[in-house]
């Protein structure tokens, strides 16, 4: 394990090789640390890359060709070693390979590449998922970046808003028990914006789907401060804190989403999933600007 940096005039990033998981990002001039430092007796993550799967499955399980397997939610890959192939001043990229505990819980053989590259205030991280084998590839890929909220001492939870441009509400598909069901609400934004209070949180993460949110913004509607989070065309997004904590918020752009309620399993089927024939590649990205 070990932490790699990016430095440019204006930030200072640190990512690390387990998980290749972002675990700091400080403004220079304002000393701001905008990533939750993952307190263990809280939550102990600060921004998880999820993969092969995105939330949870039923069961915890999935079917593949008449085959039973298990994995927990949200995937394996926060949780193993990445090796970091590329290193330059501004750019980072991590990969991790299917290797024989991987095969054991998801029989699919697979290059997961995650990239950093820092321009000015904003860092873009991308996603390469390539399939080396001869049959198909099926998998989910989300992010889950946790900031810090307050970023500021002085300032609480409930000083801060969240801004969706040119939304006027939002269609939230409901949980439960982690799963999605068929039920939507309509929460209805003032001037494009959502207070945050522990309250938001009380019934889990906010789930849209239909590729609702192109943009979400988290800032201080004392200062100012904040990021914004670009992340065009991602067809699922989650917004989270763990309920009563009133430390963080997470936004979460995904591709891929947790089971239907009432799944039959099998993954082929699974909501959301994502089909990458052999030889080739999945490509996304999106960015953040950190002010």
């Amino acid at each position: 394990m070990s932490v790699f940096e990016l430095h440019n005039s204006v930030l200072h990033i640190k990512v690390n090789s387990f998980g290749a998981e972002l675990c700091s990002v400080i403004s220079k001039d304002l000393a701001i640390e905008y990533i939750w430092q993952a307190d263990q007796t809280i939550w102990g993550r600060h921004a998880p890359h999820l993969f092969p799967i995105v939330g949870k499955l039923k069961n915890n399980t999935f079917l593949y060709q008449t085959n039973s397997h298990q994995l927990s939610q949200h995937g394996f890959a926060r949780d193993h070693e990445f090796i970091c192939i590329e290193e330059r001043e501004d750019f980072l990229l991590f990969e991790f390979t299917a290797n024989e505990w991987t095969l054991e819980k998801y029989p699919f053989h697979f290059s997961l590449q995650i990239g950093y590259k820092l321009v000015d205030q904003k860092l873009e991280i991308s996603y390469s998922v390539f399939n080396p084998d001869s049959k198909e590839l099926y998998f989910s890929i989300g992010a889950h970046p946790a900031f810090n909220c307050p970023l500021i001492s002085g300032e609480t939870f409930d000083d801060y808003e969240l801004c969706f441009p040119n939304k006027e509400e939002l269609i939230l598909n409901v949980l439960k028990d982690g799963l999605i069901t068929k039920d939507t609400k309509s929460l209805k934004l003032v001037h494009h914006t959502l207070p945050v209070s522990k309250q938001l949180f009380n019934n889990d993460a906010l789930v849209c789907m239909n590729s609702q949110l192109s943009e979400v913004i988290l800032k201080s509607s004392k200062t100012n401060h904040g990021v914004s989070l670009v992340s065009r065309d991602w067809p699922y997004y989650g917004i989270w804190s763990k309920k009563d904590t009133e430390q963080f918020v997470c936004l979460e752009p995904w591709y891929g989403i947790a089971d239907y309620e009432d799944t039959d399993g099998k993954l082929e089927n699974k909501i959301g999933i994502i089909k990458v024939d052999s030889e080739q590649y999945f490509i996304s990205s999106f960015e953040i600007s950190f002010f």
